[in-house]
């Protein structure tokens, strides 16, 4: 006999009904480093779904920097930050990314999920507004609503409607929560008007820069530097699990701030350290993002000329102006099948659905790396027509 509470587990056939039919896109054994090309499931793909953009995750460098950390600190800290978790070279990474993103101190969490749940739900308190595009990632999401603070949404990049909720709540204490650059959708937020509307109503800005860093702005300091307005973020996140090559998070903002969050967030309090190898390849990672410009340069110049072929092809590319650039396909299991096809065909991409988008709007997310080489992009140009035109989604 099922219990109640497990009934839903035994009624929940999504997964099992995609596998019947040779569409499951999930849990693909990846069996090599993660660079262009991996090993999945024992055949060779060509990778449009990483966020490893400048390519470090497997740069000679990084990798012995993570190895030398083990060798010095072990493969544990053992306990929380708050307590026995940290060391020298955690208080190391934090100066390097407070100075690089220009913010008096930073805190490093074990994960980027944990930097925005621990410190939205602690810096917002009871009688207090967080505000959010309605396209911010679910981390922010879940730490707005571990939040004892109001949780209210606008409209993706609609500022007419940010600033009637500004207003609405004008009086309050208001943050207003943003992605730099929108996993999905590829498209940046509009910090200008953002940061003149906060002012205009005495909101905070909190900018999540984890898929920015590195990545946009001259130094790759995200979309704070893109805008010149760095000083207009009042609190920067970044994770290192993409350009930075490792995992972890990073909030900075002034020192006064970092030191309420290093003491009142949960995720920090109550979670084990983030582990030496891991804090020593995000080290490295940095160094590589301040002194090898070209990485982006080379990444931007590849974003620029997959969204023109894709749209000269007849894709949807939305609004995107990164590397990251999702193609609008239509409904559900269309995305699934043309996963399928395009994994046939030695392509690993991702099928984004609903609920992550709008219903009829499913996607297929591609993301490119500074080491796709013109031979790698040729030949995912090759199959996205291929496959598009056999499912009738471009002519």
């Amino acid at each position: 006999m099922c219990l109640a509470v497990f009934k839903k587990c035994f009624n929940f056939h999504a997964s099992s009904d995609l596998k019947k039919m040779g569409f499951y896109p999930y849990f693909h054994r990846v069996e090599s480093e993660q660079g262009p090309e991996v090993i999945v499931d024992g055949a060779k793909k060509i990778v449009v779904c990483s966020n490893n953009y400048l390519g470090l995750a497997n740069h000679p460098k990084v990798i012995e920097a993570s190895v030398n950390a083990v060798k010095k600190y072990g493969t544990s800290c053992t306990g929380s930050r708050f307590l026995n978790g940290t060391n020298d070279l955690h208080e190391k990474v934090e100066s390097k990314f407070a100075k690089f993103v220009e913010k008096e101190e930073a805190v490093l969490f074990t994960t980027g999920h944990h930097s925005n749940l621990g410190t939205l739900s602690s810096l917002v308190g009871k009688n207090e507004v967080l505000i959010t595009d309605k396209l911010d990632h679910a981390s922010i999401i879940d730490g707005c609503r571990l939040s004892s603070g109001e949780l209210v949404r606008f409209r993706h990049n609609d500022m007419t409607d940010l600033e009637r909720q500004l207003s609405k709540y004008y009086g309050k204490g208001m943050l207003i929560v943003v992605d730099g650059i929108f996993s999905m959708e590829g498209d940046m937020a509009k910090l200008p008007k953002i940061s003149n509307l906060a002012k205009k109503y005495g909101a905070g800005v909190f900018v999540d820069e984890a898929h920015s860093l590195g990545v946009v702005g001259k130094n790759g300091k995200g979309i704070g530097e893109y805008f010149n307005m760095k000083e207009d973020i009042d609190v920067v996140m970044a994770t290192a699990s993409k350009s930075l090559a490792s995992i972890g998070g990073f909030i900075a903002s002034k020192t006064e701030i970092i030191d309420y969050i290093k003491h009142n967030a949960r995720t920090m309090i109550f979670t084990a350290s983030l582990p030496p190898g891991c804090v020593g390849a995000i080290d490295a990672a940095l160094d590589l993002v301040i002194n090898e410009p070209e990485r982006r340069t080379k990444l931007i110049k590849i974003s620029q000329k997959m969204k023109s072929a894709f749209e000269f092809m007849g894709y949807n590319t939305n609004n995107s102006n990164s590397p990251i650039i999702p193609l609008t396909v239509g409904n559900d299991l269309v995305a699934f099948k043309m996963w399928k096809m395009l994994f046939d065909e030695g392509i690993f991409a991702s099928p984004v659905t609903t609920p992550a988008v709008p219903e009829g709007r499913a996607i297929i997310r591609t993301s490119y790396m500074a080491t796709h080489s013109d031979l790698h992009l040729d030949f995912i140009l090759e199959k996205f027509n291929k496959v598009g035109k056999q499912l009738g989604i471009i002519a």
